[in-house]
């Protein structure tokens, strides 16, 4: 399943030192229509809720002490499957730098309902961009190892069998229709030193 990019209703943890920085943080996310399904006060818990909840946005609270805050994004940003944003009392140019490198999507201020939205919401689409250019990239990859495998196995059925480029093609598509497999499958075979047909292996 892909990410979720409804804003309209998102599964949040929600992290911070504070406890009751996180009851204030509940009823601002509840109050935007999203559910706080777990908070975070340690590192340990984040990382433990990360995998047990897998959700859909992660929120860390900055409260008093912001190296725990840095520790909890980066334990985040190394686990979770969704974006994260930070919310903060100040624009404080330091640390929102020090939580960028770290991974954050977006920041906002707590106190502003339309900031709040508005970085989920840019969050979510930052996200979603994301893993479609991680998509796209691994399917260029994946193309790129099939069109070597197959390289691969027509240079050996040249040598192999004193075939031309193209015949050695064919001779893998033929195989290929004749066994009811893919070519690729039958480069692969032939790349790991099986013979294509029988009584012509080295």
């Amino acid at each position: 399943m892909g990410p979720n990019t409804n804003t309209t209703s998102l599964r949040i943890l929600a992290a911070d030192e504070d406890e009751a920085t996180l009851r204030e943080t509940n009823r601002l996310l509840s109050g935007l229509g999203h559910t706080v399904m777990a908070h975070a006060v340690t590192v340990e818990q984040a990382s433990e809720l990360i995998a047990r909840e897998d959700p859909d946005l992660s929120v860390v609270v900055v409260h008093d002490d912001d190296d725990h805050a840095l520790d909890l994004i980066e334990e985040i940003s190394e686990y979770a499957r969704g974006p994260l944003i930070v919310l903060l009392g100040a624009h404080e140019s330091h640390f929102v730098r020090s939580a960028a490198e770290r991974g954050i999507d977006a920041f906002a201020r707590p106190q502003f309902d339309d900031e709040v939205h508005g970085a989920i919401k840019l969050a979510m689409k930052r996200h979603a961009e994301t893993q479609a250019l991680t998509e796209q990239v691994e399917q260029l990859e994946s193309a790129l190892q099939r069109r070597g495998a197959i390289e691969r196995a027509k240079g050996i059925l040249m040598e192999r069998h004193g075939l031309s480029e193209r015949q050695a093609f064919e001779l893998l598509r033929q195989q290929a229709r004749r066994s009811n497999r893919r070519v690729i499958d039958l480069a692969h075979a032939v790349g790991d030193g099986h013979a294509l047909l029988p009584g012509h292996g080295d």
